[in-house]
């Protein structure tokens, strides 16, 4: 198992990711502008999906939308 970016990339914990696209949060208004870089992000169990936090809140983001850093 292996989690790859969207470049084909191999992601590890801990690395930095940036968002290459807009996209909308569902259950919320808020939308997560290109460009928006997560540092110390963690792998889930699923290879498709990643962890990232920024302050307090935590979001499940699919790794198709993201480029290592």
């Amino acid at each position: 198992m292996s989690t790859r970016d969207s470049n084909g990339t191999e992601l590890s914990d801990g690395d930095s990711v940036q968002v290459i696209k807009d996209l909308k949060v569902k259950g919320t208004s808020s939308t997560l502008k290109h460009g928006t870089t997560y540092k110390g992000m963690r792998l889930t169990s699923k290879d498709e999906e990643v962890e990232c936090g920024k302050r307090k809140a935590t979001i499940v983001l699919k790794t198709c939308f993201l480029k290592k850093v």
